[in-house]
């Protein structure tokens, strides 16, 4: 009896360590996290926030928000490719970035219309980064089409580029690609899906 009921704690100690949503093991990240950090070896830490769309991970540096991704693209594949081209010392955590979190929670309330937060463009480079760059220049609840992007970027030649570099955005929501539709009014690409796309557009027209 006494074996079973040890047993049985060693099994309920194991499933809160393996359980995402067990304090325990969230109080175990933060602290690798805060180590981490102590001793300048952090490259990102990330964080799941769950949302009208699915759920989002968010990244960032220490110089700022670097990478936001849907559920869809695959949380392995994506923290994968941030550690290959940022850092390898990717670690997940419960507390940190909470101002991001605070303020994707109060966008899709409709009671935030832009972003406040600092941004690390690191994964986007030349055209595609000045065609990012441009996006939060599009009011809330307001589009562009990629021609027109492409027009007031100064290459109006580019509008397939345009399209790529919104496709490709490794800041969705926070710098708003979903903004941006083909010139005969339809959806276009996106990391997060069409379905997606249009929920945050309908988002806005209500909110606005």
């Amino acid at each position: 009896m006494k074996m079973n009921e040890q047993d049985s704690k060693i099994e309920r100690a194991l499933r809160e360590l393996t359980d995402p949503s067990s304090g325990e093991l969230s109080r175990l990240q933060d602290r690798l996290v805060a180590d981490a950090r102590a001793s300048g070896s952090l490259d990102v830490v990330y964080r799941l926030v769950d949302s009208p769309v699915g759920r989002l991970l968010v990244a960032a540096t220490s110089k700022g928000i670097v990478r936001v991704a849907f559920e869809i693209e695959g949380f392995d594949s994506v923290l994968s490719d941030v550690a290959a081209k940022v850092g390898p010392a990717v670690l997940r955590s419960s507390t940190e970035l909470e101002v991001a979190a605070q303020q994707i929670d109060a966008y899709f309330d409709g009671s935030r219309h832009a972003f406040d937060l600092p941004l690390d463009d690191r994964l986007s480079a030349g055209f595609r980064q000045l065609v990012q760059r441009h996006l939060p220049q599009i009011a809330y609840g307001s589009t562009q089409t990629y021609k027109q992007v492409a027009e007031l970027v100064g290459n109006p030649g580019a509008v397939r580029a345009v399209g790529t570099a919104c496709a490709t955005n490794p800041l969705p929501i926070v710098v708003p690609c979903h903004r941006v539709l083909r010139t005969d009014g339809t959806i276009g690409g996106y990391l997060g899906g069409p379905d997606a796309k249009r929920t945050l557009l309908d988002l806005e027209r209500q909110a606005a």
